[in-house]
């Protein structure tokens, strides 16, 4: 057996966890884009004379998330709308 083509076990786990970090960079990076789209929406709405939350929105947001992730998909995108918008 060559060293040469055998990957060991702790360069695959140090290749995964750069794989993960990369990841989760690209992950905050889109959830910090997220809250930025996501003002823009509530001060358009309440501009406009409307509510900054809408409940029914968030309601397809949570079965979006539940329907692709399963239970731990709610609690994921009830987290994700809390960062958004904020405590209601």
């Amino acid at each position: 057996m060559s060293t040469a083509t055998t990957t060991s076990p702790d360069r695959t786990i140090a290749d995964a966890r750069e794989r993960i970090d990369a990841l989760d960079d690209r992950i905050i990076g889109l959830i910090q884009e997220r809250m930025a789209v996501s003002t823009v929406v509530q001060q358009t709405r309440i501009a406009s004379g409307g509510r900054r939350v809408n409940l029914s929105r968030e309601m397809e947001i949570l079965g979006r998330y539940r329907e692709a992730l399963g239970k731990p998909g709610t609690a994921l995108a009830m987290t994700l709308l809390e960062l958004c918008r904020g405590r209601i």
